[in-house]
């Protein structure tokens, strides 16, 4: 598969009606096959390095294209231009806090896009500035971490987070637990952020999702003995 067109028709071969429904009570766009992300993942390996095949993919719109585009681009040999529309045109919140943040954690830009996307008044661009800032702290070193910004944020998310729409609150949220689970030296200060803020209310829609508790959530980080322990990409 070199192609587009080749891609998209594997992905409208794997699609089938109860994973476009589920993905659509999640909230997603109708231009969709609904293609299980197992799936996806082995077509990935498939098209694996093909960088321009990936962003065109992404740049089709379609659901399914849009989240493989995002296992397969290489954020680091993306441009601030391309990163940032990718943010702008993501259609819901797998595209948004999942493709977006994956390959944009990444880029040798991604803490600054991170910042930038924070401040965005568009839902699902401030979401992706939270994931992405998570993805900062899970693949970098706490040495090269401002600790001191990051605390700044989780005092952003306190006095916030109940003003702010349903996904960013979710990712506000996220950022938390990310704190107390990827930067030992602010473990405390996430967990205190974590009791302040509580149980985080957002509509789910017509699912059992739930919010985490990052009470809890961190509780158990901390039992497993996985505090600090960084990753080399939170693509999944």
């Amino acid at each position: 598969m070199n192609t587009v067109s080749q891609v998209m028709s594997e992905l409208k071969k794997k699609g089938n009606a109860q994973t476009r429904k589920t993905f659509a009570n999640h909230g997603a766009p109708e231009d969709m096959f609904g293609v299980k992300v197992a799936d996806l993942k082995v077509i990935a390996k498939k098209i694996k390095g093909n960088q321009d095949l990936a962003l065109d993919l992404y740049a089709t719109g379609n659901s399914d294209a849009m989240y493989l585009a995002g296992i397969v681009a290489d954020g680091s040999q993306m441009n601030n231009k391309q990163l940032n529309d990718w943010a702008k045109q993501a259609p819901w919140y797998m595209i948004s806090e999942y493709s977006v943040p994956g390959v944009a954690a990444e880029n040798e830009k991604a803490r600054e896009l991170a910042l930038k996307w924070i401040k965005s008044k568009k839902e699902n661009i401030a979401s992706s500035g939270w994931t992405t800032y998570v993805g900062v702290m899970a693949t970098s070193s706490d040495d090269d971490l401002d600790l001191d910004e990051i605390k700044d944020l989780l005092r952003q998310v306190e006095a916030t987070i109940d003003k702010s729409s349903d996904r960013v609150r979710y990712t506000m949220n996220g950022f938390v637990i990310g704190v107390g689970a990827y930067v030992k030296p602010l473990l405390k200060q996430a967990k205190a952020t974590a009791k302040k803020i509580g149980i985080v209310e957002v509509d789910m829609g017509s699912t059992s999702c739930k919010v985490p508790l990052a009470t809890e959530y961190i509780a158990n980080i901390e039992t497993a003995k996985r505090v600090g322990k960084k990753r080399k990409t939170i693509k999944c």
